[in-house]
């Protein structure tokens, strides 16, 4: 019933974030969007070394791991992995690249038996908004260090006309 739950609403938000136009607003509390996205601020990999790492936490009412592998030719590779129960809800595949001079964050959606949610050329695309010190922010999509060893991450999600951000708590796993 969760797996259903989160495909449907990840489906909207992919749906959402492909039908907008994006400048720089703000969106949630902790999120942003886009307002013009013929002209996407510049940014490069180092941009993003916040996620660099593996992390362990809590999101979606479940249990979540993620890993960020640093950036080689041009990219990045995450992994992340939902559970309830000790049973896994969803995964996805991240890839953040630089194209064109800016970032994009583009994401893969499978159930937990490995078939995809999108078709097999079509993805969730994330565009760069900005960086900060200690903060990512991706239209929909925000990261926030907290600390060498905690990051929390906010989320657009939209389910018909309701628009609100879940909030992701991020942990080092123990031995890095």
């Amino acid at each position: 019933m969760i797996g259903r739950f989160l495909q449907a609403a990840m489906a909207c938000l992919a749906l959402f974030y492909f039908g907008i136009a994006a400048a720089q607003s703000q969106r949630t509390e902790h999120t942003f969007k886009l307002d013009d996205p013929d002209n996407p601020p510049a940014a490069t990999l180092a941009d993003a070394s916040l996620l660099v790492g593996s992390w362990i936490g809590t999101a979606f009412g479940g249990t979540l791991e993620e890993v960020w592998n640093p950036p080689s030719a041009g990219s990045m590779v995450g992994l992340f992995k939902l559970m309830h129960d000790d049973e896994v809800s969803f995964y996805e595949i991240l890839l953040l690249a630089e194209e064109e001079g800016t970032l994009n964050l583009k994401v893969k959606h499978f159930n937990a038996d490995f078939s995809a949610w999108e078709d097999k050329q079509d993805h969730v695309t994330f565009r760069f908004i900005k960086a900060e010190e200690n903060a990512l922010h991706f239209s929909g999509i925000s990261f926030y260090r907290i600390s060498d060893d905690e990051m929390h991450a906010y989320i657009v999600m939209r389910s018909g006309d309701e628009i609100r951000e879940e909030k992701l708590v991020y942990h080092r796993a123990t031995g890095e």
